[in-house]
């Protein structure tokens, strides 16, 4: 995986943190914030999620469908590209990248079944958007995850046992509500999944760690990160959410 990561447009377009925060004009005339902005983008993630529950389309797809939603914004704005159109746009897309493919009628029924009052948008609007979104990604859509890194790591450390796979992959699961698969080489997120892991469930992997020959303050600072963002989930509101989807002029 690593050498085909290396060789991917996706290691090419890897961004700083600081490039992936940047919120384009047209929102910032509405007021958006970099505050709001993640939180956007958050919010959407949540949804995707929850939606593909109801498609029931594996993880894979939904972590797909996430990270194209967290490019397009990267190049576009939220005024001109709706997020909750982009979410479900992405999901559709992301089920035929990764031949797990949906029929885009069942995303307009869920989609307006779980969130009566948000979603009023018809096939139409999902293919129209799909097009829109595939220009954004410059029609590169394939996408490298910390999954099968995580397999292959969880198994060389002699940590494959069923407690620590579900605790690890929940980790990389929540990953996708922040931006890291745009910053950091899916296997270093891995491996900061399996060191926030073992310090938790108190699995000493110090020696095998060294053996890997990889920088650790790199690896520990993507931990902190997922740390950080697991205290500060915590202050996540219904009305932060709502104020700053008032800016784009969207119910939440």
């Amino acid at each position: 995986m690593a050498a085909n990561f290396w060789e991917s447009s996706q290691y090419k377009q890897l961004l700083d943190q600081e490039e992936v925060d940047v919120v384009q004009p047209l929102d910032k005339e509405r007021g958006i914030s970099v505050e709001d902005f993640k939180l956007i983008k958050f919010h959407m993630s949540n949804h995707i999620m929850k939606l593909a529950q109801h498609i029931k389309v594996r993880q894979r797809v939904v972590a797909t469908a996430i990270t194209y939603m967290r490019r397009v914004y990267t190049k576009k704005s939220m005024v001109e590209f709706e997020p909750r159109l982009v979410a479900i746009a992405c999901l559709y897309l992301a089920s035929k990248a990764e031949e797990s493919i949906v029929q885009a009628r069942n995303l307009v029924f869920y989609s307006k079944r779980l969130y009566p009052d948000e979603y009023k948008y018809e096939l139409k609007d999902i293919l129209g958007m799909e097009m829109r979104v595939l220009e954004a990604l410059d029609y590169y859509l394939v996408v490298f995850h910390p999954y099968r890194s995580l397999s292959d790591f969880l198994q060389d450390a002699a940590l494959n046992d069923v407690n620590m796979n579900q605790f690890t992959w929940g980790i990389v699961n929540d990953t996708y509500k922040m931006d890291l698969i745009l910053v950091h080489p899916p296997y270093r997120i891995a491996l900061a999944c399996i060191y926030i892991a073992s310090v938790q469930r108190e699995k000493d992997i110090t020696a095998w760690l060294q053996d890997l020959n990889e920088d650790m303050n790199l690896v520990k600072n993507i931990a902190m990160e997922i740390l950080d963002f697991y205290e500060n989930y915590r202050t996540i509101t219904d009305e932060k959410v709502s104020s700053a989807f008032s800016k784009l002029a969207l119910k939440p």
